[in-house]
């Protein structure tokens, strides 16, 4: 259901597609690449209309919190830990983001987040259970 908090909750990795393809595509260390790997990051979302706050935590305590409003210029940072402006539209219930060297969306689907990267042709999904 489309709706004022769809997103809202906390999301647990479940599984992904082109991990290793997409990671190498846009650049990231291998130390990050294996920490990345099969972690299971717990992605916690607070919806609030068109404010977000978004927060993943990662390996070793490591959490990456992004508040923005949908189309309005906000400052994000990536899991690599770049630091870059972007504005996040809306656009048929998903979320979408132009980061510095990929397309991101994130919508909710049958109850999971399912996140779609996009880079040079390179497609990386992540799906994410709801546990909260």
């Amino acid at each position: 259901p489309k709706g004022n908090m769809a997103f809202t909750g906390k999301y647990e990795f479940e599984g992904d597609e082109n991990y290793d393809e997409f990671v190498k595509k846009i650049g990231l260390s291998s130390d990050k690449i294996e920490m990345g790997r099969n972690f299971k990051i717990v992605t916690e979302v607070i919806q609030n209309g068109n404010d977000f706050t978004w927060t993943q935590h990662l390996p070793g305590g490591h959490i990456t919190t992004n508040t923005f409003t949908v189309g309005k210029e906000a400052e994000m940072e990536t899991f690599g830990g770049k630091k870059f402006k972007a504005t996040v539209k809306m656009e048929d219930g998903k979320l979408v983001a132009e980061f510095p060297n990929y397309r991101h969306t994130a919508e909710i689907c049958g109850g999971k987040l399912v996140e779609i990267s996009t880079s040079s042709g390179v497609v990386y999904k992540r799906t994410s259970k709801k546990i909260a």
